[in-house]
C-alpha cells in the first residue's frame, strides 16, 4: 500500500518553498529592525507547560495537544504554540535577569489536532515575537506596529487591525459573573459547545462563529465597560499611542483570545480575502503567565502569526515574493561522450558554485542540443559551452542566452567576467 503523509499535514514543494523562505527573510528583518533577536525552541515540552500555561479549559489543552508518553515515563506535548515556551525559555536561562527588557522572537512548526481547512493545517509554521520584562502600553503598541511593519512589508493590503481588553485577576472575575449571568438567561439559542463552556470558560462565547451565538453575543455585557482603573488606563494608553502612530484600528469588544494567559490588550490582524477563518495575525497581553508556570512576576506582550495564511494572502493579492533563486550559469558539454571534457564541465561547474557564482550542470549524458534548450527553459543568463577545442585552449565558450551574443574567455578568467557582469552591471 502506498504511504501518503497524515491527514492535516502536507509536504512544501520547490515551487513553494522558496516563497516560505521569502517571507521568513523579510520577517527576520524585521523584527532585527525592531530590535528582536532570534532563537531556537525544542519541538516538544513538558505537557504540564503547556496545561498550565495556556490553561486546561481552553481548546487547545482539552481537545487539540499531540501528547505522548516518552520512554521516561514523562507526558511530553508537541508545542501547540510558542509563547509559553518563550516565557520557559526566559526564566531558565535569566535573559531578565538584568532586568533589562527581553525581545526575542522565533519561527518554526506548531502542531494542533484540529479540522484541516483552508489556512490551516494540524502542523503549521508560525512566526511568535515577544516583549517581555515591560508594563508600559509602548511595548503593546511596540509588538502591534511590528506585526503591522511585518505584513507592510510584505505588500498586503486591506488587512483591519481589531482591539480590545480582556480585563485582569482583579476585574475579570466580576465581568466573568455578569457573562455567566448572561448567557444562563439566553440559553435557548446557544450551540451545545457554548452550553458547556457557560460555566468554565464564558469568554469563548464570545468567539463562536455560530450564527445564533453570535447575535446572541451582540447584546452581551462589553469588557471595556467592566475594566479595573489600572486596565482602563492601560486600554486607554495603548489606543491613543496607535492613534498618534496613525495606526487604523477597530474596537470590538467580542473579541477574546482562545489561551488563558492574556491579560489586558488583545488584538488580531483580519484579511478581508480569507472568510470566515480571516486572522492572519493575534496577539496581546499576559503578565501572569510567568507566575503561572513557576516564575518570577514577568509583564509580557507578543503576537504569533501563520506562515500559511500570509502566502495565502499574498497569493490573493497578488504580492511580490522576490525573485524565484535559480542558477545563473549553465555549464553545457558539447561532447557527452568525452570523458576530458566531461571532467571540464564538472570542474568549472564547482568552480563556479564556490566563488558564489550559482551554476549548473547535466549529468545524464544529454545531448549538446538537450543541455541547450535545458539551460534556456531554466531561466539561466548564461550557459558555458566546454568542448575538445575549449579544453585545448583552456578556454569557455560563453553564450548570452538573452542577447544570442557569444565570447571565448580564458577559464582563469572566468570569475572575474562573471563577477563583474552580475557586480558591476547589476544584471539578473
Amino acid at each position: 500500500m502506498e504511504i501518503k503523509a497524515p491527514r492535516g499535514v502536507r509536504d512544501i514543494l520547490p515551487e513553494e518553498s522558496w516563497k516560505w523562505a521569502y517571507i521568513l527573510n523579510v520577517l527576520r528583518d524585521t523584527s532585527s529592525d525592531f530590535g528582536y533577536s532570534e532563537v531556537h525552541l525544542p519541538i516538544f515540552e513538558h505537557t504540564e507547560l503547556f496545561a498550565r500555561g495556556v490553561g486546561d479549559t481552553t481548546d487547545i489543552v482539552e481537545k487539540e495537544m499531540y501528547t505522548f508518553t516518552d520512554r521516561g515515563g514523562r507526558s511530553i506535548t508537541l508545542r501547540p504554540e510558542a509563547t509559553a515556551s518563550i516565557v520557559r525559555l526566559c526564566i531558565e536561562h535569566n535573559l531578565s535577569g538584568s532586568g533589562a527588557p527581553v525581545k526575542v522572537w522565533t519561527a518554526g512548526p506548531m502542531f494542533r489536532y484540529e479540522r484541516p481547512q483552508k489556512g490551516r493545517f494540524r502542523q503549521f509554521w508560525q512566526i511568535d515575537a515577544e516583549f517581555l520584562g515591560v508594563a508600559s502600553p509602548m511595548a503593546d503598541a511596540d509588538i502591534i506596529t511590528l506585526s503591522i511593519e511585518c505584513f507592510r512589508r510584505l505588500g498586503l493590503r486591506n488587512l483591519e487591525v481589531v482591539i480590545n481588553s480582556v480585563g485582569c485577576p482583579a476585574c475579570r472575575p466580576a465581568y466573568r459573573d455578569k457573562l455567566v449571568k448572561y448567557f444562563k438567561s439566553n440559553v435557548s439559542g446557544l450551540c451545545e459547545l457554548c452550553l458547556s463552556r457557560i460555566e468554565r470558560n464564558p469568554l469563548r462565547l464570545l468567539d463562536c462563529k455560530n450564527e445564533n451565538c453570535s447575535r446572541i453575543t451582540d447584546n452581551a455585557p462589553a469588557s471595556t465597560e467592566n475594566l479595573c482603573g489600572e486596565c482602563s488606563e492601560h486600554f486607554a494608553a495603548t489606543i491613543k499611542l496607535l492613534q498618534e502612530s496613525e495606526i487604523v484600528y477597530k474596537y470590538d469588544k467580542k473579541l477574546v483570545r482562545g489561551l488563558d494567559y492574556y491579560t489586558k490588550t488583545a488584538y488580531e490582524i483580519l484579511s478581508g480575502e480569507l472568510g470566515s477563518q480571516n486572522a492572519v495575525c493575534g496577539g496581546g497581553r499576559y503578565d501572569n503567565l510567568s507566575e503561572t508556570i513557576g516564575g518570577p512576576r514577568l509583564h509580557g506582550v507578543g503576537f504569533a502569526a501563520g506562515i500559511e495564511r500570509i502566502a495565502l494572502v499574498m497569493e490573493q493579492q497578488q504580492c511580490s515574493f522576490g525573485e524565484e533563486p535559480k542558477p545563473r550559469v549553465y555549464v553545457i558539454s558539447h561532447d557527452s561522450s568525452d570523458e576530458t571534457v566531461q571532467k571540464k564541465v564538472y570542474n568549472l561547474t564547482m568552480k563556479l558554485r564556490k566563488n558564489y557564482i550559482a551554476a549548473e550542470m547535466d549529468l545524464t549524458g544529454r545531448s549538446f542540443k538537450s543541455q541547450l534548450k535545458s539551460a534556456g527553459s531554466s531561466g539561466v543568463r548564461f550557459a558555458c559551452i566546454i568542448g575538445p577545442e575549449e579544453v585545448r585552449v583552456n578556454n569557455v565558450s560563453v553564450k548570452d542566452l538573452t542577447s544570442g551574443e557569444q565570447i571565448s574567455v580564458n577559464e582563469d578568467n572566468i570569475i572575474e567576467y562573471f563577477k563583474i557582469f552580475f557586480e558591476q552591471k547589476g544584471c539578473k
